[in-house]
């Protein structure tokens, strides 16, 4: 999680891909995940970088849940 930066009470990472549909393709997989765990990140896509935030709105910034959801982009990224 070294890549990972808490930024205005979220935890910030951007990726960079190889092309344009490697950024959308691992777009999709993040959204697979948020959606079988009920928690969204704000997700912000420009050609090939991909900049995930992970907060918990409810809690006021980031929880364990977020930090474990970071991880788990990491592995998709890695894929």
């Amino acid at each position: 999680m070294d890549d990972w930066h808490e930024t205005d009470g979220a935890l910030e990472r951007t990726y960079e891909h190889g092309s344009f549909v490697d950024a959308i393709a691992f777009v999709n997989r993040v959204a697979e995940l948020a959606e079988s765990q009920d928690h969204h990140p704000d997700i912000a896509v420009s050609y090939r970088t991909v900049t995930l935030r992970w907060t918990t709105h409810s809690a006021g910034g980031v929880t364990d849940r977020d930090r474990e959801l970071a991880a788990r982009s990491d592995e998709l990224f890695e894929r």
